[in-house]
């Protein structure tokens, strides 16, 4: 049946504002080329995107140029803004952006262990407002000692652990602190009007990477994350994929080889993460002979590795045998749960992600590939992840930019 008018409007409109989104201004000449609309259609969307407050004019196209087929319209980029939070068990990072995207603010701060609950849920909550105001996405308190920040649109945070597929919420996880599950409910408490959003770290991190990193010319892949401890995201025909209770990719409880003991339902301690999270690398490093600190933090370990790769591809000698060492050995253990994953899932490609895979780069990549490829008979491309551990953050800003534009960009009435 063909659509009725007000459903080919709403149409149109939806396939102009992507235009502009993705090409950035556009003259009605462009858009009618673009969309192969007729002109006066064109010019009632216009119309029509303007009065809703979504398209404004951004200039002209050119000098010579004359008219209001001239003019350029582009998507009003502070009709909404956008925050982005990356909650790790050591602190949180925010960023604010406005609709299209566009990083306005950004702000970190650290959260140490013996923090209490409610202290770390308002050192958190003070940064996203901090952020907020910077990024002039926080209105005037509407009185006296009433904060608001009516002009956040949508918050997209990126937290470990399982996320419940029924409701969406961040689900009880031992090992994990308390105020992580506090903190996306004081955020929702103190933005009644925004839409709130929690999403698995290692889930943002494969969204961004496809979107904008290693995996862009693939709808299906693995992204192995390594980190300050471990996961994995599965993405088939371009869909992430969270199983039955949300816990596709808990990758850390992976029973394999050479832990000493087998992990349980509350402790992933002698599964995969015993063997790849950030304090096996670092203690990994040192027992090959390289110089490491004690400490075993994504940071610690991504430097190490990092150190490692320069070493291997440097001046042969005692430094560079110990880090060529490391690095072989540490490509056994991380081919143990790429091969696993590829004997389940033939995903075609795995990508080694997080704050260690983007330091490994294309020479930890390529050792791992090898010893896939010896160990599967399924063809399997390793690569190294290019946003390490921004990604998340990435991640979250873009599953916050693409609920926004859904709900701006609906036809009105849905």
């Amino acid at each position: 049946m063909p659509a009725s008018p007000s459903t080919a409007r709403a149409i149109n409109d939806r396939l102009a504002l992507r235009l502009l989104q993705q090409e950035g201004p556009l003259t009605a000449g462009q858009l009618k080329q673009l969309t192969g609309l007729s002109r006066p259609t064109v010019a009632d969307l216009v119309e029509r995107l303007s009065a809703a407050g979504l398209i404004e004019v951004a200039g002209e196209a050119g000098e010579q140029r004359r008219g209001p087929n001239a003019k350029l319209y582009g998507i009003v980029a502070g009709r909404a803004y956008l925050a982005a939070l990356d909650v790790r068990t050591e602190g949180v990072s925010v960023i604010v952006s406005d609709l299209l995207g566009r990083v306005l603010a950004e702000a970190s701060v650290p959260i140490g262990d013996d923090t209490g609950t409610g202290p770390a849920v308002d050192q958190a909550v003070a940064l996203v407002e901090r952020a907020a105001k910077e990024a002039g996405a926080m209105e005037a308190p509407p009185r006296e000692g009433v904060r608001a920040w009516g002009r956040l649109h949508t918050v997209g945070i990126g937290a470990p652990g399982l996320i419940d597929p029924a409701t969406g919420e961040l689900r009880d996880s031992s090992g994990l602190p308390a105020w992580h599950r506090r903190l996306v409910a004081a955020l929702q408490e103190r933005l009644p009007q925004a839409r709130v959003i929690v999403e698995n770290e290692t889930n943002l991190a494969a969204l961004a990477e496809q979107r904008e990193g290693a995996a862009r010319d693939r709808d299906t892949f693995v992204l192995l994350w390594l980190g300050q401890g471990t996961g994995a995201a599965v993405v088939l025909n371009g869909s992430l994929r969270r199983g039955a209770s949300g816990g596709t990719g808990e990758i850390g409880f992976l029973p394999v080889p050479g832990t000493g003991g087998l992990p349980s339902a509350t402790d992933c301690a002698g599964g995969f993460h015993s063997l790849a999270a950030a304090g096996a690398i670092v203690a990994l490093a040192g027992e090959c002979g390289m110089r490491v600190r004690a400490e075993g933090g994504g940071a610690e370990a991504a430097e190490v590795v990092r150190g490692a790769v320069a070493l291997a591809a440097g001046t042969p000698g005692a430094d560079a045998d110990a880090a060529a060492r490391f690095l072989d050995a540490l490509a056994d253990r991380l081919a143990l749960g790429a091969a696993s994953v590829v004997a389940v899932l033939d995903p075609g490609c795995v990508v080694l992600g997080g704050e260690v895979g983007q330091a490994g780069g294309e020479m930890l990549a390529g050792l791992v590939d090898g010893r896939v490829r010896r160990m599967s008979p399924l063809a399997t491309e390793v690569r190294a992840g290019v946003l390490g551990g921004g990604a998340v953050l990435r991640g979250a800003l873009l599953t916050a930019r693409d609920r926004a534009q859904d709900e701006l960009f609906a036809p009105p009435g849905r």
